[in-house]
């Protein structure tokens, strides 16, 4: 009989300069969001599965017209469960190309990967490529099936990456996924707030500044709506006690990382006046104004509660108000299977436990959990995000992907088994 242990390093060994050379063949094609056109980084990743994953059984499935997915599929000696890797293939547009001092299609220098899209989540994805050669070559020893779905509009937030994907293809869903996207090798996600993008447009009757009692300001009448919206901070919150108390022992590792206030944010609904427009000259008492706001809603508020308070609250003369997007809270349990094997095998991996949290911001795990679907997201540190110089630590990535391997080779050998 094979030493299981034995076969559980094998799969979990440094693969650093693999990563990295997936990463970097990622990164060199563009896929910026917007305009959302995937095809070209599709077919690379396609081909860098089928030339690094023994046995792969690569689908390019296109989502709409310049939005093409990939699945990957390989298959262990036996019938089993079901572990989905996933990641996305778009990524924030580059911005002022000037601005970059490094090589925004690609660069290594001082343990770091640089380039857009390198944390963010071309690192992660090739993290993830890594994990699955791992596993293929080990696949006489695992039962099952270990799948890797990349979407193409996440960034979007749109239906057509991995929503289109488990909605249409049997074996993108599965018993437990894991997600690389951008957080830290020192935090463990199991869950995410939800959210609601509102607009509210004020109607007013135009008149000179001087002769304000011939004219209704849009803008005063957009403020009052403003202030009941920002109201909803005070909002109660019913969290389960699992969530809020992984929340708080989450909080002397998590905050260091990600800024002083974090576990507040988990905890409570939070607003974001992020657009206000209205007027044309100070002397002129303006007829219409505008505003947009992000409204993010920790476990144990809905949004279908929170919609209902604003019907009823912003029923005020000249606002009219509509939702743009919406997404309930969602989480995995946090003594789930998946949270528990991933922890570990970080654990194992860093010889540290990584603590187990909430992510702010939003990702497509939201999809697999909507589907019933346990899961997790462990990722890189996303150095500058979004901003010129993006960049991921190396040994950060090789760490992600050496997880992920370690992780889905137990659930798909000690969980197709009685222990």
């Amino acid at each position: 009989m094979h030493d299981v242990d034995h076969i559980r390093r094998a799969v979990a060994r440094d693969r650093a300069s693999q990563v990295v050379d997936l990463a970097m063949r990622l990164i060199a094609t563009p896929s910026p969001n917007p305009d959302g056109d995937t095809r070209a980084v599709a077919a690379v990743a396609a081909d860098l599965l089928r030339a690094h994953v023994p046995g792969v059984e690569v689908e390019l499935h296109p989502g709409a017209a310049d939005i093409v997915n990939v699945v990957a599929r390989i298959r262990g000696h036996a019938p089993g469960r079901r572990i989905v890797f996933n990641g996305h293939l778009d990524t924030y547009p580059l911005g002022d190309r000037t601005e970059w001092t490094v090589n925004p299609e690609g660069e290594v220098a001082h343990g770091r990967l640089y380039g857009r899209g390198a944390a963010d989540m071309k690192g992660g994805i090739a993290a993830s490529i890594a994990a699955l050669a791992a596993l293929a070559e080990q696949r006489a020893h695992w039962a099952g099936e270990a799948v890797l779905t990349l979407a193409g509009d996440e960034e979007s937030m749109g239906p057509h990456g991995t929503k289109y994907l488990l909605d249409r293809v049997p074996h993108a869903t599965g018993d437990a996924t894991i997600i690389g996207d951008a957080g830290s090798p020192m935090v463990l996600r199991f869950g995410e707030k939800g959210f609601i993008w509102i607009e509210i447009t004020a109607e007013g009757r135009a008149a000179h500044g001087a002769h304000v009692h011939l004219g209704g300001n849009a803008i005063d009448r957009l403020r009052e709506a403003l202030d009941i919206v920002s109201a909803l901070r005070r909002l109660p919150v019913a969290m389960p006690d699992s969530v809020r108390d992984a929340i708080v022992r989450a909080k002397p590792v998590s905050e260091p990382i990600c800024g002083a206030g974090e576990a507040d944010v988990l905890s409570s609904v939070t607003v974001n006046i992020g657009i206000v427009i209205g007027g044309t000259s100070p002397n002129l008492v303006p007829s219409t104004a505008r505003a947009a706001i992000d409204l993010r809603l920790p476990v144990g508020v809905s949004s279908d509660a929170v919609i209902a308070m604003l019907q009823r609250q912003l029923d005020l003369p000249g606002i009219t108000w509509r939702v743009l997007r919406c997404f309930e809270p969602n989480h995995t349990d946090p003594a789930d299977e998946i949270v528990a094997r991933c922890a570990a095998a970080a654990a194992d991996i860093m010889g540290t436990a990584p603590a187990i949290n909430m992510r702010v911001g939003g990702s497509d795990a939201r999809w697999f959990r909507m589907a019933g679907i346990p899961t997790v997201v462990y990722g890189p540190t996303p150095h500058n995000m979004g901003a010129p110089d993006e960049y991921a630590d190396i040994a950060e990535l090789a760490t992600v992907s050496r997880v992920h391997a370690f992780t889905a080779f137990d659930m798909l050998t000690r969980g197709n088994r009685d222990e």
